[in-house]
């Protein structure tokens, strides 16, 4: 026989496929369904009523048809569902007092994005040990977000994962994309299928123009894939989201100055896009400092007192007690205190509530 001739072998060869795939996976755990979870954890008409009206609220002030402030307070991240919900039944005190002038709504972050390596959040390990309990995280979140709901109180939360949010968006009536993600065509594409505003961070560097660019890539349609309530992959076509804006929050240098919102401003209308913007008085706006957020956001009210309508909202990270912890294993943690970035105390938060909620009634009187 010739040796160029091959014949096929006795018995048949099939491909190994785990020889060339999933190498790295150590092990693939089953994810309970949105619609499973959404099952067990309804929203019910009063919630559902509550997140519909405050949406809109939202909406109205986007569009110059409501000129109070929009305040997005609260925790770093959320670790602890009781001290969570003792702080949600202090603001919605002062969601009441000063719901005239100003729209508060509770930051409920479940998700933490890290540089490195570190606790990724509530959903992801909600026993801050390592288990990595995401299925019962999931539940733990929704389970939050509809006793916070159940006191009257609008929600915000970070849309870091892209599967996430079909757990909880139902519930959320503001979202955020972060400054890490904002650049990823992936949460653009999100964000113009979710329900509720949404604002967009400047880079980590501070480059606002990304930012100005993810506003137009969310007010487009898109098709891309993902998941369905029902687990099912899926074609997801979006009919884009007209209702999102950009967050100012520092990067290389703090950026809330009146220079810097009149220069964001100028891109903004170069985009063809509304002149208007938040301000998040933390992170880089801060230097990562917890108590200069106080000194920022009393900058960002003059602003506003003095009549520039373009500042929209606010953002500020505060807990029921100010600083923050580490996790440390077998080292019971300090109530009320973040284990993420820093936070203001509520009792300084309120001074500064009220100090915005005035620098609303002093633009009003000029406009």
């Amino acid at each position: 026989m010739s040796p160029h001739v091959h014949t096929s072998p006795a018995t048949p060869v099939t491909d190994d496929a785990t020889r060339t795939d999933d190498l790295r996976i150590a092990a693939v755990r089953p994810l309970i369904t949105p619609a499973l979870l959404q099952e067990w954890l309804p929203a019910p008409a009063s919630t559902q009523t509550l997140v519909q009206n405050s949406r809109a609220a939202i909406t109205r002030l986007l569009h110059a048809q409501d000129d109070r402030l929009l305040v997005i307070l609260g925790p770093c991240s959320i670790h602890q569902h009781q001290q969570a919900m003792d702080y949600a039944r202090l603001l919605k005190w002062q969601a009441d007092v000063l719901q005239d002038d100003l729209l508060l709504v509770m930051r409920v972050y479940f998700e933490k994005p890290r540089t490195t390596v570190g606790w990724k959040g509530y959903i992801n390990d909600p026993h801050l040990d390592g288990s990595f309990a995401i299925n019962e995280g999931l539940e733990l979140a929704r389970t939050l977000l509809l006793e916070v709901l159940a006191l009257g109180l609008p929600v915000a939360t970070e849309f870091l994962d892209l599967l996430s949010p079909q757990f909880i968006s139902d519930l959320v009536s503001w979202g955020a994309i972060g400054a890490r993600t904002t650049e990823s065509q992936s949460h653009r594409q999100l964000a113009s299928g979710l329900s509720c505003p949404v604002g967009f961070k400047n880079g980590t560097d501070g480059n606002v123009k990304v930012a100005v660019d993810a506003l137009l890539a969310a007010q487009a349609a898109h098709s891309f894939m993902g998941m369905t309530k029902m687990g099912q992959t899926a074609i997801f076509e979006t009919r884009g989201n007209p209702d999102c804006h950009l967050i100012l929050r520092g990067g290389k240098q703090p950026n809330y100055s009146a220079a810097d919102v009149q220069a964001a401003c100028a891109l903004l209308q170069a985009a063809g896009l509304r002149e208007q913007l938040m301000i998040d008085v933390s992170h880089a706006n801060s230097s990562k400092q917890h108590r200069k957020q106080i000194e920022v956001a009393a900058q960002v009210a003059a602003q506003v007192a003095a009549g520039d309508a373009r500042i929209m909202g606010l953002m500020l990270e505060s807990h029921l007690q100010e600083g923050r912890q580490d996790i440390v294993p077998g080292q019971p943690l300090q109530p009320g205190v973040s284990v993420t970035d820093a936070c203001i105390s509520f009792e300084q938060t309120v001074p500064v509530l009220e100090q915005l909620a005035a620098a609303v009634r002093a633009r009003r009187k000029r406009c």
